[in-house]
């Protein structure tokens, strides 16, 4: 099934989500295309989790279809990459090492490792050599040999970041990956979002496709507007709210370098209509009035 938007690498198609009784996501229609880095805030309880679980495929919605690259989503795929809150490491192997265990799992199997030993050892070289470039993206090349018990929360959360990205998703989700850190490695980690962004528009000056598309979920409205380039609330104060929370809220989000200084006044007003728009539960307008993104994206580049 085709995509409606050129390099469209995730579409949700009216998808809704209940159990039981209990109405979750009440038509879900969303695109993405590549490079861009799509921040998700929203009450609690209105559902973020459970529209990444549809889109990353281990839950798929009750009503409606996702796709990413192109294929409908049904269940777990390389397309779609995913990072929690809590580190998804393994004890007993090095920074390297976990970020190389994806490749290890999709390229060879346990009896190419045992008996085709020569051959292994060159790929696993491979392997360790491309993690050891992620983690240096990802600033962390110095801790390659550390073990998880021997690193702070921020590092572990970066190489499980470098983890996922060297499968090279289409998508990457990131479910409130930084809800458990300080402030300060916090901040450190939005930065490297910000110099993965960057990445993205010198590829796209190049004429190439850019590599990170990023969603990312989060409870804090100014991460939610440093981070991204696009804003989306999902809420359930809306006129069909019964049925379960929709997209209220997609706007574009003023696109910040990580030089630039963090002067979270800048959009104070933007936090105020998110607030108004997808946190209030008095909030019963049609929500197409602050679903503007392409509206606006397509205007822009009119020719």
């Amino acid at each position: 099934m085709s995509n409606t938007r050129p390099n469209c690498v995730l579409h949700c198609q009216g998808v809704s989500h209940w159990f039981g009784s209990n109405r979750v996501l009440n038509n879900i229609n969303l695109e993405i295309t590549a490079g861009q880095i799509v921040a998700v805030v929203g009450p609690s309880g209105c559902g973020k989790s459970t529209l990444l679980r549809a889109i990353l495929g281990t839950h798929p919605p009750k009503a409606g279809q996702i796709i990413a690259n192109g294929h409908p989503v049904t269940r777990p795929n390389r397309d779609v990459g995913i990072v929690y809150q809590n580190y998804s490491l393994f004890d007993f192997l090095t920074a390297r090492d976990n970020v190389a265990f994806g490749l290890m799992l999709d390229q060879t199997t346990l009896p190419e490792r045992l008996f085709g030993y020569f051959q292994w050892r060159k790929l696993r070289s491979q392997h360790r050599q491309q993690a050891l470039d992620l983690l240096e993206k990802v600033q962390l090349s110095k801790a390659a040999n550390l073990y998880p018990h021997e690193m702070s929360g921020g590092m572990r959360q970066r190489v499980a970041i470098a983890q996922a990205l060297i499968m090279e998703p289409k998508i990457l989700l990131l479910d409130e990956p930084f809800g458990a850190l300080d402030e300060a490695t916090r901040e450190e980690l939005q930065l490297m979002l910000l110099r993965l962004y960057d990445e993205n528009l010198q590829a796209k000056a190049a004429g190439q496709t850019p590599p990170y598309t990023i969603l990312i979920v989060t409870h804090e409205l100014n991460e939610a507007l440093y981070v991204s380039d696009r804003v989306i609330g999902l809420s359930q104060y809306h006129q069909d709210g019964a049925n379960g929370a929709t997209i209220v809220y997609d706007k574009q989000a003023p696109v910040f370098k990580a030089g630039d200084a963090r002067d979270f006044e800048q959009f104070e007003t933007q936090k105020d209509e998110l607030r108004k728009a997808v946190f209030t539960p008095s909030a019963t307008r049609h929500h197409s009035e602050f679903v503007t993104f392409w509206n606006e994206h397509d205007k822009a580049f009119a020719p």
